[in-house]
């Protein structure tokens, strides 16, 4: 397990973390969520064994295997496949010492190398890789070519595969699906929720924390706090918790103020002055309850456009592409006001293609465009970010927009998209991701659009951005057009979804989990179709066998604690039998006996919060077991 105790962290003058306390056992998968810069990242360090702790402890077993996700790559010329292998360590090693081997005629060496390569899976680790890839929308040509003829957002997708291929018992994912579009992102899922070792997650996505992970682990006022399930849960957990801690709040502050005045009348006369500092102390030893608070720092709205047509913009017969690269076919389509269209389908098939047309970045091949009158179109997209003047402030790119407007009117409306004191004054030259993503929405929210282009506009944005911008989504008036990994603002913001793929566009009649079903049956019809060799078929025997092998090793300690949790709660069930034979005792009701009635009373409370308790655990390990026992019975079959 890992086991945080009394952790204190802190990064140059700044206090990440005191006496932060956090315990996740083996095999749970866990998303760690908190405000940009509360420390989230530095605990992955210090996980990996790159930070110390300023106080306290952090332990992990001293044989788990740790994976994790690079931000960087450093590897340029080396062939995608292979970077990707190259996560796996342990067989980059066998091979090395396997080439060695060879060149030296040394037999010996070779059958045990041989031996340690079959146990490493090594003969499979090509289609392993490539099978990676194709999940996160690596076409078979692009797996064979450098590193350096991708894009960044394509680098950081190998490096994501490059975490996964290395087998571990600890996964740390910091921001796995930034760079993702939604298919890659179903794959994703699919792929960590059979990852048997133990996840630790960070991101600002809340649908997929919530098909992924099974507590969330909260950095808050640089505490750790642990709630069981997923996000949803979790937002409803933490409002309770503010909730009682707003009343306990209130009430602590009614109670000082009652002793305060107290203090103030009585302690200048004699008679009254030991129970005034007695108070004094008791005010002293009072520990401070903070007020509860989740004010967001983002609150902003789209202006609304002073003109508007109908149609907004109109296309059809259109043919789409980039030069005598036709991508699109026979485009019809019509955009008024108030509508409200997600974009689904596969990566490559055409989304940005069709949003860069309608924004007028790119011309149709063929067909017609027109666009009404007073159109006035926002567009965002991630490129657009490059092209912010870097030696420009935030306001200063606000002031060319707007040149007559009041400096005060702009800095409010900047405000709300957190842009505030000095920050509104510097350079954006090294503002983050999310910050430029956020300098570039107040544009267009400032510029009065009546049809917003959005691709990808929740890349980089935290948690509480993204709700700011779905309530502003929701709150605009005229058309949006979005494309999305964010199924969160997808089902938020928009009413019918259009499907894009094979060569056309088509309205899509279904929800996103009819997409997804989609999107299965799409990658079966377009997967290769090549017979499997005899060696092939040995490899996969040998593989379910493994399989199998794995499975039941994970059974036995799950099964293990099924039984004790079983046991416990036999226990308290026997225990609670007994009090309620006493309690059903009419002489225990005696004036007498008071004493002994409320001993009782309060040890049944306990015991039935530990009932509670023990039967919601025994639940979930016997849910876990029967899941584990289904795939195991699978792999039989």
């Amino acid at each position: 397990m890992i086991r945080i105790q009394n952790l204190t962290l802190q990064r140059g003058p700044q206090r990440l973390l005191e006496d932060a306390e956090l315990t996740l056992h083996a095999g749970q998968k866990a998303g760690l969520i908190g405000a940009n810069g509360a420390g989230k990242s530095s605990l992955f360090a210090l996980l990996r064994g790159e930070l110390t702790p300023d106080a306290g402890a952090c332990d992990l077993p001293p044989d788990w295997r740790i994976a994790h996700m690079r931000q960087e790559v450093d590897t340029l010329e080396r062939i995608a496949v292979d970077y990707v292998l190259d996560g796996d360590q342990r067989l980059r090693a066998i091979q090395q010492d396997l080439a060695a081997a060879e060149a030296a005629h040394d037999g010996t060496a070779l059958a045990r190398l041989h031996a340690e390569l079959d146990a490493a899976d090594g003969y499979t680790a090509d289609a392993r890789a490539r099978k990676l890839l194709a999940g996160l929308g690596f076409s078979n040509a692009q797996m064979d070519l450098p590193v350096g003829d991708f894009s960044g957002g394509w680098r950081m997708r190998l490096n994501l595969a490059q975490a996964l291929m290395c087998p571990s018992d600890l996964l740390l994912l910091d921001e796995p699906t930034n760079h993702l579009d939604l298919d890659a992102i179903i794959w994703l899922e699919d792929w960590l929720k059979g990852y048997p070792g133990t996840l630790l997650l960070i991101s600002h996505d809340r649908d997929f924390l919530d098909a992924v992970v099974d507590h969330i682990a909260h950095v808050d006022q640089r505490k750790l706090v642990l709630y069981r399930g997923g996000y949803t849960a979790f937002e409803r957990a933490r409002a309770e918790r503010l909730a009682q801690q707003q009343q306990a709040y209130d009430k602590q502050q009614a109670r000082r103020a009652h002793m305060e005045k107290y203090i103030a009348r009585f302690k200048a006369q004699a008679t009254k002055a030991r129970q005034a500092q007695s108070r004094i102390k008791a005010l002293e030893r009072m520990e401070e309850i903070s007020a509860a608070h989740v004010d967001s720092p983002f609150e902003f709205v789209f202006r609304e456009a002073q003109k508007l047509s109908s149609p907004l913009l109109d296309i059809s017969e259109g043919r789409l592409g980039y030069g005598s690269k036709v991508i699109l076919e026979k485009v019809k389509l019509q955009l008024t006001p108030g509508a409200r269209i997600g974009l689904l389908g596969p990566n490559g098939a055409g989304k940005s293609t069709l949003i860069k047309n309608l924004a007028g970045e790119l011309e149709p091949l063929a067909g017609t465009l027109r666009r009404g009158e007073n159109l006035e179109v926002g567009y965002f997209a991630q490129h657009q970010l490059d092209s912010l003047d870097g030696k420009a402030s935030p306001l200063l790119h606000l002031q060319r927009l707007a040149p007559a407007e009041r400096e005060q009117t702009l800095k409010d409306f900047l405000g709300g998209f957190d842009f505030r004191g000095a920050r509104l004054d510097e350079p954006v030259l090294n503002f983050s991701g999310g910050e430029k993503a956020r300098l570039a929405l107040a544009l267009i929210a400032w510029g009065r659009p009546n049809l917003l282009l959005l691709d990808e506009p929740t890349n980089h944005l935290d948690l509480e951005m993204r709700l700011a911008l779905t309530m502003a989504l929701q709150e605009f008036s005229g058309a949006v057009l979005v494309v999305s990994h964010d199924r969160h603002l997808l089902k938020s913001t928009t009413d019918d979804f259009l499907l894009v793929a094979n060569g056309k566009i088509e309205a899509f009649d279904g929800d996103l989990d009819d997409y997804a079903r989609w999107l299965v049956d799409y990658r079966q019809r377009n997967a290769p179709t090549t017979a499997p060799s005899a060696g092939g078929e040995r490899n996969d025997k040998k593989a379910q066998r493994q399989a199998a092998a794995a499975l039941r090793q994970q059974l036995a300690p799950h099964k293990r604690e099924a039984e004790r949790l079983e046991s416990a709660l036999g226990k308290v069930h026997e225990e609670l039998a007994r009090i309620e034979a006493r309690l059903a005792d009419s002489a225990l009701y005696e004036a007498a006996r008071k004493d002994e009635l409320r001993d009782l009373l309060a040890r049944q409370a306990v015991l039935k919060g530990e009932e509670g308790k023990l039967e919601d655990d025994w639940m979930v390990a016997l849910e876990l077991l029967e899941n584990l026992q289904a795939e195991l019975e699978a792999l039989a079959s």
